[in-house]
Parts: C-alpha cells; structure tokens; sequence
C-alpha cells in the first residue's frame, strides 16, 4: 500500500514536470533575470572608512577629556555642585538621545557590532555631558 502512495506521487511529480518544463516557467525566469526582478536594489556603497565610527568615539572622547579637564582642574564651587553635575548630566544625556534619534531617523544609527554601538552612545554622551558642564562653569552666566 505504501508502494503504490510512493508510485501515485511519482507520477504526479512526472506530470507536473511536463507541464512546467515547456511553458511559462522556463520563460518567466528567463525574463526575471533579464530584467533583475530577483535582485535585491543595491544601496549606495558609503565612502566612509573602515573605522569611521571608531575615530569618531575618539575624537569625541578627546574632547570630552579635554573639556573635563578645563572644568575640573580648579575646584568646582561649594554651592549645591552635586546637583549642578546631576542636572547637567541629565541634560547632555536628553541631548545626547535627541541625536541618537535624529540618526535613527536619517537611518545612520546602525552599528554591525555591539561594541561600536556602545563606543559610540556613551562616548557622544559623555561629550554632551562635558559640553553642558563646560558652558556652565565656564561661561559665567550662571554663576
């Protein structure tokens, strides 16, 4: 009985062979890989280079450095300095997520690693947060 399921399902496989090898099958993939129906759109290849993300979490971590060091190399004022640095790095880390957004909606936040991804969030970051702490303490205006 199993014999004859495996012998019906041969033929069936044979028939259905006939039909396709002559007809619109043949042709239509001939036509499909004429006119590139199966390939995916190609993106434009980017001109960055191969370490693009990580020389821009260096140089945004040198200058977070650098920043830090003009802030704190005197010391801070006694006035309430623990929560002026919470406040300012709340505010660098909302700004920080702000351009995280804005390259997720340019399509530009995308990291093939987690460890770019991660280099890249909190070295931007901590650029921000160096950036607010410096206008603050620096500019005098709130002082």
């Amino acid at each position: 009985m199993l014999g004859d399921f495996f012998d019906l399902l041969d033929t069936l496989f044979s028939v259905s062979g006939l039909f396709q090898s002559g007809s619109e099958s043949s042709r239509s993939k001939a036509d499909r890989k004429s006119l590139h129906y199966d390939e995916k759109p190609q993106k434009k290849e980017s001109k960055r280079s191969k370490y693009f993300t990580e020389k821009v979490s260096a140089v945004a971590l040198v200058l977070a450095a650098f920043s830090f060091f003009i802030v704190f190399k005197d010391p801070l004022p006694v006035q309430n300095y623990t929560q002026t640095l919470v406040i300012a790095s709340l505010i660098g880390t909302g700004i920080s997520l702000i351009v995280f957004f804005i390259l997720h909606v340019l399509e530009l936040y995308y990291f093939k690693t987690l460890f770019k991804l991660i280099l890249f969030s909190c070295s931007v970051i901590v650029f921000f947060i160096s950036a607010i702490l410096y206008i603050y303490f620096r500019s005098g205006f709130f002082i």
